[in-house]
């Protein structure tokens, strides 16, 4: 049943849209805690005007443009190179190891991978782009 064709071709978008929505809205929370310290404590060296202060103001704008399927790959695009940009230059994990279990980058390299993904395949048929297209 699970292997068959028809049941792939009805199922997959489907699924592509409740994972595209579920890490869209926790990523949300990186935003939310950059600016509002929800769910969690507020960063200390925060400023809005700052590179932590861009990037929850893309996390916050993009995670929720994610959710809906709005502008879905090019929001998927940005936000994967944010996560390229956290990993590589902001925190510079590749300094602390080459493994990221080891340099503690692992949150970064699977959201950067995540989003490239949904760059590369779309959002699935739950999206507002798919209504939009049809308009």
């Amino acid at each position: 049943m699970f292997e068959s064709h028809a049941f792939r071709e009805v199922w997959a978008p489907r699924l592509l849209s409740l994972v595209r929505i579920l890490l869209g809205l926790i990523y949300l929370q990186h935003g939310l805690q950059k600016y509002f310290g929800f769910p969690a404590a507020q960063p200390q060296n925060f400023h809005v005007a700052s590179m932590i202060g861009l990037a929850g103001l893309i996390e916050i704008i993009g995670s929720i443009m994610l959710v809906l399927g709005l502008y879905t790959r090019c929001v998927a695009f940005i936000l994967s190179g944010e996560m390229a940009v956290a990993y590589f230059i902001y925190v510079n994990r590749p300094a602390r190891g080459f493994f990221p279990l080891a340099n503690g980058g692992e949150l970064e390299a699977v959201f950067c991978l995540f989003f490239f993904t949904i760059f590369l395949v779309g959002g699935g048929i739950w999206a507002l782009d798919n209504a939009r297209r049809r308009r």
